[in-house]
């Protein structure tokens, strides 16, 4: 194994052996919507479903879609179809995935033969990775290859589950974009490191924040990222979002705002808020320091000149990544990603932009990593779930 990888010691899909007719479970990550808006989740782990075809295996995919927490788990028929499309092979879909109907399905595939089985995420034990349901899963193959970098972060009954139980490796997707997202780990003196952290999940503050704003040299906050900063630091922020976690995030926030920090961190003079009953809707200006209404949501902000004079500056060069939209983009609302994603695209700056709504959201021809929480812990842990299970098994697993 090349000595230039992140984790060489890792079983790469790659390097296998595979004898026609063996089973396989892959471990999927195709959580996209149904319209298929943005496919990048699924396109990423076609070459490694294509290895496994070509070479005469069994496949059966077990993949997710939104959550059970929340009632969003739905129908994956949508991305068996379109994954046929765009192998050129039938893909099959069978509702089922922890039952003996579903275990019967795998066995009578033929060589080369594929089923995406139903989302994994309808089970409550999925996110809480049940030993249980793992050994259920674990019906459907012999063996597994886990891709879907984009929930490596999340020990699942899908994927560190059956890591713990069969003979695993990874696929090659999950292995390339851990290794494409190395240069953005870690403190660096040589360059000038600029970390912008948007969108509404926790992680974007509680892991990004924490850690970015002490390994990098200018952090730029918008979404539910600066709207804590904001309420933390008493500014009235009206009817914004502050996301499934706020008094958490707020007590990171707290403490990042209290102590000395490498970076910079960059908080506007002015907000452009609107009525977030009416998306889309014209937005006001507002001093921070005069408050947001009641009635009015945080949309929006504008970058101070200073901060853009910074990243516009001709001197050494410098590394970016964009965690989340910066703005309520979608809807309508791209003030402020349109001068940062500018200035970060110029000759000096090796930018990445990362997670699934970020890169479908923002127009960017540059880097991209569809994973989104994984690449953001990645970035700041230099691990994740997944590849701490293949360590913990290296003694067992498959490619030894």
């Amino acid at each position: 194994m090349g000595s230039d990888r992140a984790h060489p010691t890792v079983p790469r899909l790659s390097e296998q052996s595979i004898a026609p007719g063996e089973r396989w479970i892959y471990s999927a990550g195709f959580n996209v919507e149904p319209d298929l808006r943005s496919t990048g989740r699924i396109d990423c782990e076609l070459a490694d479903l294509d290895r496994l075809a070509t070479a005469g295996a069994r496949i059966a995919i077990l993949a997710h879609q939104g959550s059970h927490r929340d009632a969003t788990a739905g129908s994956l028929e949508f991305a068996a179809r379109y994954l046929s499309r765009r192998l050129g092979r039938p893909v099959d879909y069978v509702a089922e995935n922890d039952t003996g109907a579903a275990a019967a399905r795998s066995h009578s595939l033929a060589p080369g033969g594929i089923v995406l089985f139903g989302n994994a995420r309808v089970h409550a034990g999925e996110e809480r990775n049940d030993p249980e349901l793992a050994r259920r899963y674990a019906r459907l193959g012999d063996r597994i290859a886990v891709g879907g970098f984009s929930k490596a972060h999340r020990a699942h009954a899908s994927n560190v589950g059956l890591i713990d139980l069969l003979p695993a490796v990874a696929a090659d997707n999950l292995l390339d974009e851990i290794d494409a997202l190395t240069p953005w780990t870690g403190t660096r003196d040589d360059l000038l490191s600029v970390a912008v952290l948007g969108g509404t999940k926790p992680e974007k503050t509680v892991h990004g924040l924490e850690i970015l704003t002490r390994s990098y040299d200018l952090v730029i906050p918008g979404g539910v990222v600066l709207n804590t900063l904001l309420r933390v630091r008493g500014c009235a922020i009206g009817a914004s979002e502050l996301g499934p976690a706020p008094d958490r995030c707020a007590r990171v926030a707290a403490a990042v705002l209290s102590r000395r920090n490498r970076a910079a961190i960059h908080l506007p003079e002015y907000v452009l808020a609107a009525d977030p009953r009416a998306p889309g809707g014209p937005p006001v200006p507002l001093p921070v320091d005069d408050g947001v209404p009641r009635e009015l949501a945080i949309v929006d902000y504008v970058v101070r000149p200073s901060i853009l004079r910074r990243l516009e500056a001709p001197g050494r060069a410098g590394r970016a990544v964009v965690a989340g939209t910066p703005s309520r983009y979608r809807d309508g609302h791209g003030r402020a990603a349109a001068v940062i994603l500018r200035a970060l695209g110029g000759s000096r700056w090796h930018t990445v932009l990362m997670g699934g709504d970020t890169v479908a959201d923002l127009p960017w021809g540059g880097a991209k990593c569809t994973g989104g929480g994984s690449a953001l812990e990645y970035l700041v842990t230099g691990t994740c779930a997944v590849i701490r299970a293949f360590e913990r098994n290296l003694t067992r697993g498959a490619g030894r």
